[in-house]
């Protein structure tokens, strides 16, 4: 292809606009004599996280002195544009124009390049084009380098092609994008405030679930019931299992199926110092009284095994708070006695021993979606007694106290927490009577099904904005987007309707 073509008028069938490579119309890495920049100078320094992630955005407050930045880094000025060249950054759309910088001077990741507009080149006009999905999939196919260390080379940067308007037409585009892109803006703000508000909707149920706020309670219906005649059982009004005899059933068939060495013992008292009150008919047990729980397989063993065979297993990462996440599995030769104790049931209860803060306790429950699985042991399982316990309502309680509670008791370092098998026994559980435990569990479903239907809807209306968002780039250059006057005003309305 020659350096400068036609673009081809839809409209008129007139050739238009040239269509030139990127060096004709910027300056690609550009030097900048760092010799004349003191070294005690404050300069902006943008390293690559200061870069929004497909919304232009880029934050130059952080200064450096420039004498430790003058080596190494990436130098740039006001009105050039910043486009990240490694993977992912480049396909997820960092690209910014640089505004005012800290003394004019900006320095900052060497994984971005530098486009300077040359005369006849709006800045905004540049950047429009390079963060474009369609500049940047076409970029994406053309990266070299080893997996995971891929870059867009200068080279190819500089013989990329852009449809050149007018500088006069290149500002009302810049406009009319700008306008456009701030319609849907709004429209996405509002959806994203709409799920930040779904989420603590969510937090608010589950806590008044598991603090018996959410239905009413066994106490309460049983006050509005008439009573058994005496002959029956009863006389002094409706009777009900409250939590506590619950309780007393878990720790005897707790007592049946013991089957470790040494004698019995029985499960403790839980601590409840600082603990909230329950609702009458609930009572606190420990985590260890009402389930046997156990720790998973050593990935990195090295011992060998003729019974071995693979076998998935769950780590931290497929553990999440409130779900599972079986999209990237992995698989271990483990021996079959290991299979045999540790694989999964239906209603497991999971429990992250750490990490992060934010991974410290949680997890969510096994539902037999893989055969054969077990759990490594970073991945503490917890296993109910009877079936009269609801899973769900155990590990909601985990997911919302035990928060507070694991970061309390945990082991912490500086960035890093964990719990350990002995403070996960003693977790504080609150029982309610069994029908209370299938109403209150009812409820959350049927509330929380209705939470992901709006999600899954507004989810959907994001991904669309972010086509619109690309339409209308794809119609500013192809010079449609000045003579159709497409407006996203109708799509806006459907967006937060």
């Amino acid at each position: 292809m020659p350096e400068a073509v036609t673009h081809q008028d839809q409209a008129t069938g007139q050739n238009a606009w040239p269509i030139m490579t990127i060096e004709k119309v910027a300056d690609v890495n550009p030097h900048i004599d760092k010799s004349a920049i003191p070294d005690d100078l404050p300069v902006s320094f943008v390293p690559m996280p200061a870069v929004g992630t497909g919304d232009g955005s880029i934050h130059v407050e952080a200064t450096r002195p420039a004498g430790e930045v003058k080596k190494g880094f990436t130098a740039f000025l006001e009105g050039d544009v910043l486009f990240a060249k490694i993977t992912p950054c480049m396909e997820n759309g960092k690209m910014a124009m640089v505004p005012k910088l800290v003394n004019d001077y900006g320095f900052g990741s060497t994984e971005f390049h530098v486009l300077r507009p040359k005369a006849g080149i709006d800045a905004k006009y540049l950047y429009y084009y390079v963060s474009s999905q369609s500049f940047r999939g076409e970029a994406e196919r053309y990266m070299t380098g080893a997996v995971g260390q891929k870059r867009v080379s200068t080279d190819y940067l500089k013989r990329s092609k852009i449809p050149v308007a007018p500088i006069d037409q290149q500002k009302r585009i810049v406009a009319e994008i700008k306008k456009q892109f701030s319609r849907l803006d709004e429209a996405v703000a509002n959806l994203k405030r709409v799920k930040a508000n779904l989420k603590r909707y969510k937090t608010s149920v589950l806590k008044a679930a598991v603090e018996g706020r959410l239905v009413e309670t066994e106490a309460e219906l049983a006050c509005n019931k008439p009573p058994l005649p005496p002959g029956e059982g009863g006389g002094e009004g409706a009777s009900y299992e409250t939590g506590a005899q619950l309780l007393q059933r878990i720790l005897e068939t707790r007592r049946s199926q013991w089957k470790g060495k040494g004698k019995y013992k029985e499960s403790a008292s839980p601590d409840t110092t600082d603990l909230p009150d329950l609702p009458e008919g609930w009572v606190w047990s420990r985590l260890d009284t009402i389930a046997a729980l156990k720790g998973g397989i050593t990935v990195d063993s090295k011992r060998k095994d003729s019974t071995a065979r693979l076998v998935p297993y769950l780590r931290v990462a497929n553990v999440q708070r409130g779900y599972l996440d079986l999209s990237e599995m992995k698989y271990i030769d483990a021996p079959e006695s290991d299979i045999k104790e540790l694989r999964l049931q239906r209603g497991d209860i999971l429990f992250n021993e750490g990490g992060d803060r934010d991974k410290l306790g949680r997890g969510w429950i096994w539902e037999e979606q893989l055969a054969d699985c077990i759990h490594q042991n970073h991945v503490f399982r917890a296993r109910l007694f009877l079936s009269e316990v609801s899973p769900k309502l155990v590990s909601w309680w985990g997911n919302t106290f035990g928060k507070y509670y694991f970061l309390r008791e945990g082991k912490q370092t500086t960035n890093l927490a964990s719990i350990n098998l002995t403070k996960l026994s003693a977790f504080p559980v609150p029982l309610p009577p069994p029908a209370e435990q299938h109403r209150i569990v009812a409820e959350v479903d049927r509330r929380l099904s209705l939470v992901r239907e709006v999600e899954t809807q507004i989810d959907a209306n994001l991904l669309r904005a972010e086509r619109l968002r690309q339409l209308i780039l794809y119609e500013a250059f192809n010079g449609q987007i000045l003579r159709v006057g497409r407006s996203v005003s109708s799509a806006d309305s459907q967006l937060i309707s």
